[in-house]
This record gives structure tokens, C-alpha cells and sequence, in this order.
């Protein structure tokens, strides 16, 4: 069996479960009567999922059917981008979050509750955004996204690797004259990252970037 995917628009949010050949099993709804919008969906290790999306933390069990919710941000411009569960049972959260007319990237990590531990953002003056985490060998985080900051060009890849605790190491950016987005991050076995996205030179299309 797969899980199926999870999206998230006016109205109600939306949990989808396939078997092996894409045939729906079955489907949840939550909420209602806002504008809810998800990202990202994991299996969790006790069999249930967790989603997210914006500003939103949904854990549900098996089935589908929802166990708890917790929001974090301050307004509806906020958005959890990317959820991972962590060796700790707890989880891993990044979006962005709208800071004194500034967009930065967000980091929060919960307990295995969804109670958050901590909190963190990244960037600067500009629009920089998370749109995926993942814990690293180390026990920290790798993060991808995008940012307006000491790049290149309009936009820029962001890659950032925090310890542990969030506290930011180093951050790097990608791309040149054009539109360049990071949108998956993974670390590889050679201790290395690799991140895809896409690029979008100017007057033309997107392309995938690698």
C-alpha cells in the first residue's frame, strides 16, 4: 500500500488514501470554512500521517481520521511548506513566515504532541522562504528554498544547515540572472546534499533545475 496525497483549499482540507495501483481506499476531510492549503504529508511510525500546511499541524491514524491539530504563525500568509517526523518521535516543520513586512524562513520543531519545542526563522529583508527539511545525519536540519538575499539574481536557491537546536551553521545560495527555486532537499551518502527545483530564465519558461 501508498499513501495518497493530501491538499488543502477553500473550504475543507483533504486526505486521500490509494492502494498499490492508485484506487482510492478511502478519504478524510478537516475543518472547513477558511482557506487551508497543504504541502507536505508523511507516514508516521505508528502508522498514521502527519500533514501540514499553512500554519497548520494535523496528525491522523491509520485511517485517516484526525487525532490533533496544532497552528503556528501569526497570520494566514504563513505556511508550513515541509513536515518530517524526527528520530524523536517528534517533528520537523518549514515554511515562511511574515515578520514585520519581511518574509522568512521558518523552522519549528515539535514533540511527538506537535507541541512546539522551538521556533526559528532565517533571512533577511526580503522574501525567503522554506519549502523542504530534513534531518540530517548529525542530528540537525537541511533545508531548500528560495531567497531574495546576497543572491544573484531575482531569486535564488537558499540551502541553510542548522545543528540540532535550529542555530543556523552556513547557508549557500545557487542560480544566476533568473527565477531559480529549490524545492526537495535530501542529504546523500556521501555526506553531501542534493536539491531539486526549478529555473526560470528571463522571457521563457521554467525549467527543472537540479
Amino acid at each position: 500500500d501508498c499513501y495518497g496525497s493530501y491538499f488543502f483549499g477553500p473550504g475543507s482540507g483533504y486526505l486521500i488514501k490509494t492502494d498499490v495501483n492508485g484506487v482510492e481506499q478511502w478519504s478524510q476531510t478537516f475543518g472547513g470554512g477558511a482557506y487551508h492549503k497543504g504541502y507536505s504529508v508523511q507516514q508516521t511510525t505508528d502508522g498514521g500521517y502527519i500533514i501540514t500546511g499553512s500554519i497548520a499541524l494535523i496528525k491522523t491514524d491509520a485511517n485517516g481520521v484526525e487525532q490533533w491539530n496544532k497552528t503556528f504563525g501569526l497570520a494566514s500568509s504563513d505556511y508550513g511548506h515541509s513536515v518530517q517526523q524526527t528520530t524523536d518521535g517528534g517533528y520537523v516543520i518549514t515554511g515562511a513566515i511574515n515578520l514585520n513586512g519581511a518574509t522568512d524562513v521558518y523552522l519549528i520543531k515539535t514533540d511527538i504532541n506537535g507541541d512546539s519545542l522551538w521556533n526559528k526563522t532565517f533571512g533577511g529583508a526580503s522574501i525567503d522562504v522554506g519549502n523542504s527539511v530534513q534531518q540530517t545525519t548529525d542530528g540537525g536540519y537541511i533545508i531548500c528554498g528560495e531567497t531574495d538575499i546576497n543572491g544573484n539574481g531575482n531569486k535564488d536557491v537558499y540551502l541553510l544547515k542548522t545543528d540540532v537546536n535550529g542555530v543556523e551553521l552556513w547557508a549557500q545560495t545557487f542560480g544566476g540572472a533568473s527565477i531559480d527555486v529549490g524545492n526537495s532537499v535530501q542529504q546523500t551518502t556521501d555526506g553531501g546534499y542534493i536539491i531539486t527545483g526549478y529555473t526560470y530564465p528571463v522571457g521563457q519558461g521554467p525549467a527543472v533545475y537540479l
